[in-house]
């Protein structure tokens, strides 16, 4: 008996659903139905009659869940009192690439640190491709990505917004006068793309391959700054997020064809125990960008 599998079983008997207690503890299914499995087996018990609509408790389920809540009170107590006493503040770690920071964290921090004083959130900038690794490796807890990433499906995730990449030049490059471009006619054209560990990368070089388009890459680069710095000599472009426009008042951003879509989500590894910490800080994500819905607000797109 662990206290995960307790809190997997008193959270289907709340919501009387595995399908509710997955998605409440952003675990899957299957790890649910497990850790109730495992917790009959080792206790010789049935806790739960299924019904078409439901689950529900047995009697001997009733009493085990009475049992269980005051145990992981127990242990919620307990958790509490001695990080108190060592003055441990939790911590969330976070990747994120460096183009999605810019148009993604300023904000949403601020106002989660005005919710939740108590909770750290340490970022680290990475691509979307390292990024989720570190998440599959444990050595981050979640990973904000590009979630066109081919592998996406490795990992529980969330899409918090939906975006479209836009060529971004300056007034004064040949192409800044042009209202829409298509991509084969970037073939030879200087640019900048980001780092090698970019799903945005990635996507690009898959769409110029399929278009037999040879387009001439003068850096990757990590540092939006850098990449500011020479677009503004005239000579290249780049592709940045059509919801960074107000950000980028001295550039071009012209839409291209075909569209090149990135949805943008939260992911973490599959079967892993989200803490508590981090069970708040992806549910306040989830509302932040409802309510504040990225390319209305930020783009009037």
């Amino acid at each position: 008996m662990t206290l995960n599998q307790l809190r997997y079983f008193c959270t289907a008997a709340r919501c009387r659903s595995i399908t509710k207690a997955a998605k409440l503890l952003f675990v899957s299914q299957p790890a649910v139905s497990l850790a109730i499995r495992q917790l009959e087996k080792e206790f010789s018990m049935t806790l739960f009659a299924y019904t078409n609509k439901s689950l529900e408790l047995t009697k001997e389920g009733a009493i085990f869940y009475e049992r269980s809540m005051e145990l992981l009170k127990d242990s919620d107590e307990m958790r509490l009192h001695f990080l108190d006493s060592s003055r441990y503040r939790p911590t969330v770690k976070l990747g994120i690439p460096p183009l999605l920071s810019t148009i993604f964290f300023p904000d949403l921090m601020d106002a989660f640190h005005v919710k939740h004083p108590d909770i750290y959130l340490e970022l680290s900038e990475y691509g979307s491709v390292r990024a989720s690794e570190m998440v599959q490796d444990e050595q981050l807890d979640i990973g904000l990505v590009n979630m066109e990433s081919y592998n996406i499906d490795r990992f529980s995730n969330i899409v918090l917004a939906n975006d479209k990449l836009v060529f971004c030049v300056c007034p004064e490059h040949p192409l800044a006068h042009e209202t829409s471009i298509a991509l084969d006619r970037l073939d030879q054209q200087p640019l900048i793309l980001f780092n090698h560990d970019s799903v945005q990368n990635q996507v690009l070089m898959q769409y110029f391959h399929s278009l037999s388009i040879e387009p001439r890459i003068i850096m990757h680069c990590s540092q939006i700054m850098t990449t500011l710095k020479f677009l503004r000599q005239g000579k290249c472009g780049t592709f940045f997020f059509s919801s960074m426009r107000p950000y980028l008042p001295d550039v071009v951003c012209i839409p291209v064809s075909p569209i090149v879509e990135a949805k943008i989500g939260l992911i973490w590894k599959k079967g892993k125990y989200m803490s508590t910490q981090t069970q708040t800080f992806v549910r306040f994500c989830e509302r932040y960008y409802k309510d504040n819905p990225l390319i209305e607000s930020k783009s009037g797109m």
